[in-house]
């Protein structure tokens, strides 16, 4: 029998965002629980091509060109018109998108009582280096974050 690569690690997927992000100068992270299940919640912040533009205040639209398993590829546009050709990984419960700007990461874990924690990381990359620009983000991320919260009790409308 086989099993998923990530199915014995005792590092949930808000810890592992926490982790990424701690490696990333200027990065900043987000946490929130939200009072409803992973399966509700994920759907929303998954949907790159609907509802994460709902939440994420800069995006525009986000078109998907292509997924190979859990690698994705992406063009972003932001409300400003800059654009974005995004790569990465998204799996059920986490989301690390970057392009040679800019990186968002997305983590969401189940809690005991059945709610979901939820952790958002992102910002403008530092061109040569890996490292955010902080100002501004985590506000932004606090925006996304309390966007995201409106629209998993809305239903993801």
């Amino acid at each position: 029998m086989t099993t998923h690569p990530h199915a014995m690690d005792p590092v949930d997927t808000v810890a592992r965002l926490r982790i990424m992000a701690a490696g990333i100068p200027g990065a900043r992270v987000v946490e929130a629980t939200l009072p409803a299940p992973l399966e509700e919640v994920w759907a929303v912040m998954s949907d790159l091509e609907g509802e994460f533009g709902r939440f994420q205040p800069d995006m525009r639209t986000v078109r998907v060109l292509r997924v190979t398993g859990d690698r994705v590829e992406a063009l972003a546009r932001s409300k400003y018109g800059l654009r974005a050709h995004f790569h990465g990984v998204l799996r059920p419960g986490w989301c690390w998108l970057q392009s040679r700007f800019l990186i968002i990461g997305m983590a969401a874990a189940p809690t005991p009582e059945g709610g979901t924690r939820v952790a958002l990381t992102g910002g403008v990359r530092v061109p040569g280096r890996a490292a955010i620009v902080p100002l501004g983000a985590e506000r932004e991320l606090r925006v996304a974050m309390a966007r995201l919260a409106a629209r998993v009790s809305a239903g993801g409308a």
